[in-house]
């Protein structure tokens, strides 16, 4: 079992028999279907790619919203058109989640980076400011990589060895521990 493709449903909570109450998000995760299947002899690694969300006007090459791939040991296995299910997900303890976080436009230093700000009176001018960010004329420029303001969020965020809580699979669903990057409805990547 490679992995799911599904879509982030919201927060909710669990309670446990000895009556404890977990915070859970569910992972609305429809079958995904095989739609390639590439080996290591004609492709150079073993893979297969999946799609979800069939459109409603299917073109020749496009018949799924969202289509990614994952590698497998054994390609042979899956056959195109092939349906991967929360089925498989039964005995797993522990899933890898992968999303989009949500996009904050332009930010600021002390928002994107935490930094602290200067002092607010006697004629300060370093309140929101920040400060020295390069050398003099050696290297002449700011290096790559500097935290300074910027685009905030709207990035690929994977979140290891989440506890797998519950797995329906008359609704599709699953609910995994804690919190999952993305906004409801936004596309996640499930791996065992």
């Amino acid at each position: 079992m490679p992995g799911i493709l599904g879509t982030k449903v919201g927060m909710t909570h669990v309670f446990q028999d000895d009556g404890r109450v977990i915070p859970v998000t569910l992972l609305n995760c429809e079958p995904s279907t095989v739609t390639q299947v590439k080996t290591a002899d004609k492709d150079g690694y073993p893979a297969i790619v999946l799609g979800f969300g069939a459109l409603s006007k299917p073109t020749k090459t496009r018949k799924f919203r969202f289509s990614r791939e994952f590698r497998v040991e054994k390609p042979e296995e899956f056959k195109i058109g092939d349906k991967v299910t929360v089925e498989s997900f039964k005995d797993v303890k522990a899933v890898t989640v992968t999303g989009t976080s949500k996009g904050k436009g332009f930010a600021g230093f002390i928002k994107r980076w935490h930094f602290s700000s200067g002092p607010g009176s006697h004629g300060s001018h370093f309140k929101r400011e920040p400060g020295s960010i390069g050398a003099r004329s050696k290297p002449g420029r700011i290096h790559k990589g500097k935290k300074m303001a910027g685009h905030m969020g709207n990035a690929r965020v994977t979140v290891k060895n989440v506890p797998l809580i519950q797995v329906n699979t008359e609704k599709n669903l699953l609910a995994v521990k804690g919190q999952v990057p993305g906004p409801q409805g936004g596309m996640i990547i499930v791996k065992a």
